[in-house]
């Protein structure tokens, strides 16, 4: 079996003993939100919950380590180019593991924000652009390696429908309306790419496919969950609007 595999086996296993670490604490048995972020998340609130649980010893060694919620950003989109360069070059598995760091690194931007108390719109500003950028040059990336047929159609409303679902959401609070209705936003995304850009090759050569063709399926399911999340952000928040 390919390294790669053998670690998401471990990264997999990892987490589900944790998750039943956390499911004995008292926190563990409440499924509602616990992290005050609203909306929804795909894989419901206790996940959510049991991942900032996770992670919140890391965030207290980044805050005494110094590192700035600026450190994250950038971090993010840095391998947000990285994973850009590695889909186009083929390098599937490094591309999805980059992925899921600059996800990460996006959740990190925040978590030391508000540990060192200095959120602000500045912050709030930088944190969403530059997850857009870090998003971008992934799919760039992807569109160099599918250069044609119907991939690079997918890749385009891909992008687009992730843009699309950010701006909607923008321009509903700028016109004081919040909304995080949807089932394809960032986090989802990226679970979804990087989850399959780390299993592409094993389960290519599994179903005598060429390489990619994993990677494909998710980028026609992106679009499609992007571009409808997009659709019902817009009539969900036309809906609000209305009398207004």
């Amino acid at each position: 079996m390919r390294p790669e595999i053998w670690f998401l086996i471990g990264v997999v296993g990892f987490g589900l003993l944790t998750m039943m670490v956390y499911r004995t604490s008292a926190a563990g048995r409440v499924a509602d939100d616990r992290t005050g972020r609203g909306g929804s998340f795909v894989l419901g609130f206790w996940t959510r919950n049991w991942f900032y649980w996770l992670i919140r010893p890391v965030t207290r060694v980044s805050v005494s380590l110094g590192l700035t919620p600026l450190f994250y950003n950038f971090l993010a989109v840095a391998c947000g180019i990285g994973s850009g360069y590695a889909y186009a070059t083929g390098h599937f598995p490094i591309a999805g593991w980059l992925v899921f760091i600059s996800g990460l690194a996006d959740v990190f931007d925040g978590e030391v924000a508000r540990a060192l108390n200095v959120a602000d719109a500045r912050g709030a500003f930088l944190d969403s652009t530059l997850d857009r950028f870090a998003e971008f040059f992934a799919f760039v990336g992807l569109a160099y390696y599918f250069s044609a047929g119907w991939i690079a159609v997918a890749i385009v409303a891909a992008l687009g429908g992730s843009l699309l679902v950010s701006y909607t959401r923008a321009r509903g609070e700028s016109l004081g309306v919040l909304c995080k209705v949807g089932v394809m936003q960032r986090a989802e995304r990226m679970l979804l790419l990087g989850l399959a850009s780390i299993l592409d090759p094993w389960l290519s050569n599994a179903i005598n496919r060429d390489l990619g063709t994993i990677v494909s399926i998710a980028i026609a399911v992106i679009a499609i969950g992007t571009v409808w999340t997009s659709v019902q952000r817009t009539i969900w928040i036309a809906r609000a609007l209305k009398g207004k």
